[in-house]
């Protein structure tokens, strides 16, 4: 006969503990969002608009006028867009973007006012503005305007950096691979880029693997591609 005492227990005091590993933190700090600058010299506008752009999910700074944007100029470690009115005291709204052309700030503009033309809005949107809106502006518009304002700005700077990457490749290039360059974007045969140059074809071969690998391409439709980037262009 079987005792209680000669079976196994089973309750949970007696069960396996499970081993448990470290739960490891995969979590990332989450990138910052991007900036919207607005300049308004009505303060009311200027709340209500910063109110509405900051409940977007933007960051949000603000400005009484064009004169204290200049002297509080941001720096340009996140893509941004400027939202401003088109008439205020000192400088006016078309006279920033002027201000800003001379520049190398990526900083897609957005027209907003109460006293907008026809010409005006034409003006404006010839020199690179993004959208022009009328007073008062519908809270759909100008959050769409600013999708498609901070679009733009994403994609011109990773345009400038790719331009710049590419002139620090075209900068490593010797004087004679840089001619060998010029010659090979525009089509030209080994034998007849060594015939222009007064040279050996099998130097040229060298100096075309030369460029190849400082400018960090593999066909020469690459080079072509990043060659016009860099203002050399095929005649």
């Amino acid at each position: 006969m079987t005792t209680l005492t000669s079976l196994t227990p089973v309750g949970p005091s007696h069960l396996k503990p499970e081993t448990r590993h470290p739960t490891l933190d995969t979590r990332r700090p989450m990138p910052s969002p991007p900036t919207v600058l607005l300049i308004d010299d009505d303060p009311s506008v200027r709340r209500a608009l910063a109110r509405l752009i900051k409940s977007a999910g933007y960051q949000v700074q603000t400005f009484v006028s064009a004169h204290e944007f200049l002297d509080r100029m941001p720096d340009e470690a996140r893509p941004a867009c400027l939202v401003l009115d088109v008439r205020m005291p000192g400088l006016s709204g078309i006279d920033l973007q002027r201000e800003l052309r001379l520049t190398n700030l990526i900083l897609p503009i957005i027209f907003i006012t109460g006293h907008g033309d026809i010409p005006m809005t034409v003006k404006a949107m010839k020199a690179g503005a993004v959208d022009f809106l009328p007073k008062p502006v519908r809270d759909t518009d100008l959050l769409r305007a600013i999708e498609q304002a901070l679009a733009r700005a994403v994609h011109d700077r990773a345009e400038l950096k790719e331009a710049e990457d590419i002139q620090s490749r075209v900068a490593k290039l010797t004087p004679r691979e840089r001619e060998v360059m010029n010659l090979v974007v525009k089509g030209w045969l080994n034998k007849q880029i060594a015939f222009e140059l007064g040279i050996v074809e099998k130097t040229i071969k060298v100096h075309r693997a030369r460029v190849m690998d400082k400018m960090k391409v593999e066909s020469l439709a690459d080079l072509v591609r990043i060659a016009e980037h860099a203002g050399i262009r095929k005649r």
